[in-house]
């Protein structure tokens, strides 16, 4: 997203004043620049475009058999060869129900091909995207769950990787630099952890290490068995940080950025010099805008996005002085959640879905596509 864009939509979604940090906010800052766009009844910025890309149970599109899958979480966006790009969304699904199935699209933005590329798996809750363009695809799937690495294209086979751990896993976040992955415990005492690959990008082998704290500043300790087939992972070294219910997690400019649900808590922690800190905690506020703290992603001008699990059904973005402001809303969907925010590799396009869509059904989700005005 240039930093024109970035400005229009700050512009037209600030809503009514009084929305910096230790203030009262109002829970519905909603403003005519704010516009209900009727067809799929969400809140969108005015000029925007929204339309409805795939309904889980639904064929995608009549040359393809794939129907959408249910219970879409977690997403992210690749390019292709031809100029097009490659939406690719998680399952969350149990009993080995889950997987990922993805949307490419042309270099005009039309649906060509969907198709699966995991399956078999549960709970496929967020992931990461790696430097080397694959998906990283996470179980939350109690202290069992994995990481698999997968082809958005489907042409290889998505690969397990047992070396990241064995745990509640939720999300992953690859430093491309050092191809270092951070990774999040979705449990009331989870951890966050960090795999160091014994090669830059290759997950087969590498250390599993834990973050400890030390007031504001993280240390690591390696793991001493990340299968955690005798004492789950997070047990096993005692001084490991805790973290209540760890969500989302992406990487931008030297910084991870992750959710905690519990205690609805946006976090920055700051790789080079292993500072921690809170850029955004409900308890500051008598009248919370944000709540339900989940999936997030960075605009390409450095603006943190978090979408809701429950809440008020919004993705809200927190600005450079991470002031938030409520980016899209979606209404009568209450027994949902949002999941899955993207942007398109040009910035122009956020992809993310209504996990369980209008019923509060997992086989009814909707995933969509919002444009944003040509600057």
């Amino acid at each position: 997203m240039s930093l024109s864009r970035r400005n229009f939509i700050r512009n037209a979604l600030y809503g009514v004043a009084g929305l910096a940090l230790g203030r009262r906010v109002s829970a519905q800052p909603f403003n005519d620049e704010l516009v209900l766009e009727n067809t799929h009844n969400v809140a969108i910025p005015r000029g925007c475009q929204l339309r409805l890309v795939a309904e889980s149970s639904q064929q995608v599109m009549a040359s393809s058999s794939y129907n959408w899958h249910a219970a879409p979480d977690g997403g992210a966006c690749f390019v292709t060869a031809d100029n097009g790009w490659i939406y690719v969304s998680n399952s969350e699904l149990r009993n080995n129900r889950g997987g990922v199935g993805a949307l490419r699209f042309n270099a005009s933005g039309e649906v060509i091909d969907a198709y699966p590329i995991l399956t078999g798996t549960s709970r496929n809750c967020a992931g990461g995207r790696t430097p080397w363009q694959t998906w990283l695809s996470c179980e939350e799937n109690g202290d069992t769950g994995l990481v698999y690495e997968c082809d958005p294209t489907g042409q290889q086979a998505a690969r397990v990787r047992p070396a990241m751990g064995a745990f509640n896993h939720e999300a992953v976040a690859v430093d491309p630099q050092s191809t270092i992955c951070y990774m999040t415990e979705d449990v009331k005492d989870g951890c966050l952890y960090r795999f160091v690959p014994s090669q830059k990008n290759n997950l087969e082998h590498g250390r599993l290490e834990v973050a400890v704290a030390n007031r504001q500043t993280l240390s690591w300790l390696p793991l001493p068995d990340a299968s955690g087939s005798n004492t789950p992972t997070r047990y096993q070294v005692e001084e490991a940080a805790r973290f209540k219910g760890g969500e989302g997690i992406v990487y931008d400019r030297r910084k991870v950025y992750f959710t905690t649900k519990i205690d609805n808590v946006v976090w920055c922690y700051h790789i080079d010099t292993g500072v921690l800190t809170r850029i955004y905690s409900a308890a500051q506020y008598q009248d919370p805008l944000l709540t339900g703290v989940d999936n997030i992603e960075v605009s390409a001008s450095g603006e943190v996005l978090i979408a809701e699990d429950g809440g008020n059904m919004q993705i809200i973005a927190l600005d450079h002085d991470y002031t938030p402001y409520i980016l899209l809303q979606v209404f009568g969907q209450d027994r949902s959640e949002i999941t899955g925010p993207a942007f398109s590799p040009d910035g122009q396009r956020l992809y993310f879905s209504s996990q369980r869509g209008r019923t509060g059904k997992s086989e009814d989700g909707l995933t969509y596509e919002l444009r944003f005005p040509v600057s």
